[in-house]
């Protein structure tokens, strides 16, 4: 049985995500757009992914271009909506380095990428970059969840994945189990 889009995208957002805003210079313009599927692949060698859709401006640009990933900080819904195609009246703050992509000011994370490969994704194009450079600021995300814009929670006062079997730093491994 066929699985309707509408639906798989209602499935799929029940899955909270952070909200980034993937940018790259054309022509020596900054250009961005608001994506929420961003994604860590492997540390050794530093590699992220971003999927976006074929029939965006930024899909046809990125291609073979270094690129920016943007994390949001919580109060830059504004942003999200701007780069999502509802500009907002005060102009953009770049930061334009002397060597690499251009990135937002403000943000709570940045990671600049070099092109490492792309994918076909279906009506997506997944595009893989090698984390060149990255910084972090204090602060919370923005998060989406079901359509709209939420506020991160308290933390749990443990860390579940440090006391987890499948923690690759674990100590104890389960032994003998089929």
């Amino acid at each position: 049985m066929p699985i309707e889009p509408r639906e798989l995208r209602n499935c799929l957002g029940h899955f909270a995500s952070g909200v980034t805003v993937i940018s790259c210079d054309v022509d020596g313009s900054p250009h961005g757009a608001t994506v929420n599927a961003f994604t860590a692949v492997s540390l050794d060698p530093p590699l992220v992914l971003v999927s976006l859709d074929r029939r965006t401006k930024l899909c046809s640009y990125l291609s073979g271009r270094a690129f920016s990933v943007n994390v949001l900080a919580d109060a830059q819904d504004d942003i999200a909506l701007h780069f999502a195609g509802k500009p907002r009246s005060r102009p953009v703050e770049w930061v334009r380095p002397a060597a690499g992509p251009p990135r937002l000011s403000g943000v709570l994370a940045h990671l600049a990428c070099s092109p490492w490969r792309a994918y076909d994704g279906g009506d997506h194009v997944l595009y893989l970059g090698e984390v060149d450079e990255l910084a972090v600021t204090e602060g919370d995300p923005l998060v989406f969840y079901r359509g709209g814009f939420r506020e991160l929670g308290p933390a749990f006062e443990f860390a579940p994945w440090l006391e987890s079997l499948d923690c690759p730093s674990s100590q104890s491994r389960l032994v003998g189990i089929a």
